[in-house]
């Protein structure tokens, strides 16, 4: 589980006035649990992303996973940016292995022909990334990270840089993913419906603060055309807005 207890964060304008971006924030992530971040651009999702993740600390405030104060980077806790980041000299296969491999994991093997599988590339495990598309380095990328074990996995808008039918297809492979390794997921996105789609859970952003906590009551796989979906969207646009 992942807590936030009144968490505050400001950053410097031009060297002059300190702006909060998040103030006196508290939210709770439960173990397992799929959570989509909503807002504005500038509303404090990557920050607050970043400040989980260790990358920088917050000016108050206590961040804690699994009951332990977070005092910077943790293993139990993995990220997946807007780029892939895979190592260019590396296989499919090297890359989604080198966590393992760093950890000396004994079952590195079953582990990555797992999600070698998991994400539909087992047969592209020798291929480098050059030799990629857009979607399958993304896909790496996530298998990469599954594959270290993460207790809670941080992702920053991944499927954003995607067509839109490659973005679909990542969702419904990063919920296969999600669904066999019970990881708690904290995902950022601007796309409404796309949080709507992922989540247990929606938390909307706005002027540095929490505006609204919300749990989606929708069975899976979600029809995105469906009554009940279209009003939660509805609903988190007018939050957003507001």
């Amino acid at each position: 589980m992942i807590r936030l207890e009144n968490v505050s964060k400001k950053y410097e304008n031009n060297g002059q006035n300190s702006n909060y971006v998040l103030e006196n924030l508290s939210l709770q992530f439960e173990d397992g649990e799929f959570t989509c971040i909503l807002g504005k651009s500038g509303c404090g999702k990557s920050t607050l992303l970043n400040l989980i993740a260790g990358y920088i600390k917050a000016d108050s405030g206590q961040i804690y996973a699994n009951g332990e104060s977070l005092s910077g980077p943790s293993k139990e806790i993995g990220v997946v940016f807007q780029e892939h980041a895979l190592f260019p000299w590396n296989t499919v296969y090297e890359n989604i292995s080198f966590g393992p491999t760093i950890n000396k994991a004994p079952d590195r093997e079953e582990t990555v022909m797992k999600y070698l599988d998991l994400i539909g590339l087992t047969e592209y495990k020798d291929y480098y990334p050059s030799q990629l598309s857009g979607g399958m380095k993304q896909r790496v990328g996530i298998a990469r990270a599954f594959a270290n074990h993460p207790k809670t996995l941080l992702m920053d808008e991944p499927f954003s840089a995607l067509d839109p039918i490659t973005r679909q297809s990542m969702r419904t492979e990063l919920l296969k993913i999600w669904k066999e390794s019970n990881c708690t997921v904290i995902f950022i996105t601007h796309d409404v419906s796309e949080a709507v789609y992922l989540a247990d859970k929606v938390v909307v952003l706005g002027d540095g603060s929490v505006k609204m906590t919300d749990t989606v009551n929708l069975e899976r796989e979600r029809d995105i055309h469906s009554p009940e979906f279209i009003a939660y969207e509805k609903k988190y646009e007018e939050q957003i807005l507001s």
